[in-house]
């Protein structure tokens, strides 16, 4: 960390994450974000690449993420975040997409080559039985099959309904759609244990104990940040990177001004 920079809260950052936008092509009822339109404000590539250049400067940053919504809605921010990334050092450099942003074919292969080529190392796609409740699986295997041709790194990234290790009618279609991409050659991480809010607690509500909520496993602390995340209008720490240096807003974050991510 760069000695000039003595914020008491802001002492083990390690990681940014860019929500690049709320607009999805999913309509899924497990997303903990509620209702996603089809489109809406996007994070501006530049800024957000800068972002990812003075920030590195100045911490040892071991991960870098882009996210939606859906991200490959907006390609070019995605791949301007993750050279920046690649040409800052970043060891870990990672996208999260359900992988439909397109049904053309050469549109497909050419965003999965250009991933790639940015310096992403590690994609991570959603596909289980939320998002495809809603999504076809045709284009999402396109896309998955492109970024092995093209030499990516790519992993499944379930979401599984109460755990694991649950038996439910969700889970084990989640199962049987990772099968196939298995057959692909595609590994599943762990995935993520869906977390009840927003439309997770609306349409799933009877697999939840109301009385008995968990603590949302995606909440740091405030008096101790590790990763900054930035929302697609520029807000982050309380500030917005349009109108002020990331360095000056990572300088006079206190915990009370932190906007809840």
């Amino acid at each position: 960390m760069n000695l000039n920079i003595m914020n008491p809260y802001i002492q083990h950052l390690d990681r940014i994450e860019f929500l690049i936008t709320l607009a999805c092509t999913g309509r899924c009822r497990h997303c903990s974000e509620g209702d996603h339109a089809g489109c809406g404000v996007s994070l501006d590539g530049a800024a957000a690449a800068s972002l990812v250049t003075r920030v590195a400067e100045n911490f040892s940053i071991e991960s870098l993420m882009t996210f939606g919504g859906e991200p490959m809605l907006h390609p070019e921010a995605v791949y301007a975040i993750h050279r920046a990334g690649r040409d800052a050092g970043i060891p870990k450099r990672q996208v999260i997409t359900n992988g439909f942003f397109s049904r053309d074919a050469v549109k497909i292969r050419t965003a999965a080559e250009r991933l790639v080529q940015s310096g992403v190392n590690d994609i991570l796609l959603s596909a289980d039985a939320f998002h495809q409740e809603t999504i076809p699986l045709g284009p999402v295997k396109a896309f998955a099959a492109a970024v092995l041709d093209a030499g990516g790194a790519i992993r499944m990234n379930p979401a599984w309904l109460v755990g694991r290790d649950a038996d439910n009618v969700y889970n084990r279609r989640t199962s049987e759609i990772l099968a196939e991409f298995s057959d692909m050659g595609i590994a599943a991480n762990g995935g993520n244990v869906i977390f009840p809010s927003g439309n997770a607690l609306k349409y799933l509500g009877e697999y939840f104990d109301r009385d008995n909520l968990p603590v949302n496993p995606y909440e740091e602390s405030p008096y101790d940040v590790r990763t900054i995340s930035v929302d697609p209008d520029g807000s982050v720490l309380g500030g917005n990177i349009y109108e002020t240096d990331i360095l000056e807003l990572i300088e006079t974050y206190t915990p009370s001004e932190r906007r809840t991510i």
